[in-house]
């Protein structure tokens, strides 16, 4: 019997993302209604696709099979679809994008307002996540890392000018020891450390004239916000290792003071990376062709 397309995308999704919720996200749906769906295509088949428990779900044996079947069968679909929109004059249709939070908050988040305003009928959606993942198999259709997280088989644009990390503290907190000359001159004094959600810390890395040093100080604060560690070192809790560009106009005033200068050079910015084995999405097209423009400054 003939089997309605738009229930087997919506088992795709859920077999995929392993989550209902995830999945009705994805499809812009409630839960329920993808529930319904899925039950709507294993009566229509006769066959049990997921196997669901509260807190997990996951495709049978057969699940698996058709799941196989159907990923190329609907790319193909999906690509046709691209096609057709590509030849007319307003690109359409969602753009899932998958970023470290830093990558939103300084390089992203400026393009967004002019992407969709060129782009009325493009639906952006921006996650952030501070882990590596598979973008195609968590089904975005580009990520953002910087240029030694990306995978060779990548096709990678360049999103920004090149960055910087700055050391900076409070005067107060500067003033209140001896002078930090050397890196390890910060060992022992305050310092706030970003903790990623897998419990690891990144070491401080520092590099002038060819010698590299790497420290781990203590933190006198640890956490994986942002905003949480800006806010403690103007509040003069220790010496934060962060962007430049989230301290800039801190520096200016004098709210902050920026040290080790000297053993902090610039590295270039994060990459757009999408697959380049597969036809590009109309969407994602658009915002290649917008990021070049904007780097040609027009």
């Amino acid at each position: 019997m003939p089997v309605d397309m738009n229930l087997l995308a919506a088992f795709a999704a859920v077999a995929r993302r392993r989550s209902f919720r995830a999945a009705a996200v994805e499809r812009g749906v409630s839960p329920s209604t993808l529930s319904q769906q899925v039950r709507d295509l294993e009566a229509a088949l006769d066959l049990r696709l997921l196997n669901r428990t509260t807190r997990s779900v996951a495709p049978t044996e057969a699940g698996m099979r058709l799941l196989e079947r159907l990923t190329p069968a609907l790319a193909d679909i999906a690509s046709v679809v691209d096609h057709l929109q590509a030849e007319g004059d307003t690109p359409s249709g969602t753009l899932r994008i998958n970023a470290p939070q830093p990558a939103i908050d300084l390089v992203l988040a400026p393009l967004i307002g002019p992407f969709l305003a060129a782009c009325p009928r493009v639906r952006l959606e921006i996650i952030a996540e501070t882990a590596f993942i598979d973008i195609v198999a968590a089904g975005f259709d580009a990520g953002v890392r910087w240029g030694e997280s990306l995978a060779q088989d990548m096709i990678a644009v360049p999103l920004g000018p090149q960055q910087r990390y700055v050391v900076v503290a409070a005067p107060s907190v500067v003033a209140a020891g001896s002078p930090i000359l050397q890196p390890r001159d910060l060992l022992g004094r305050p310092c706030i450390r970003t903790q990623f959600p897998s419990g690891m810390k990144v070491a401080w890395e520092f590099e002038r004239d060819g010698v590299f040093e790497k420290i781990d100080p203590d933190g006198s604060l640890v956490s994986t916000n942002i905003v949480a560690q800006l806010r403690a070192c103007l509040d003069g809790v220790g010496f934060c290792a962060t962007f430049e560009d989230y301290v800039r106009e801190d520096i200016a005033a004098g709210r902050l003071v920026s040290v080790l200068d000297d053993w902090l050079p610039p590295f270039p910015g994060p990459y757009l990376y999408y697959p380049g084995r597969r036809h590009v999405p109309a969407p994602l097209r658009a915002f290649v062709d917008f990021v070049r423009r904007q780097r040609r400054g027009g």
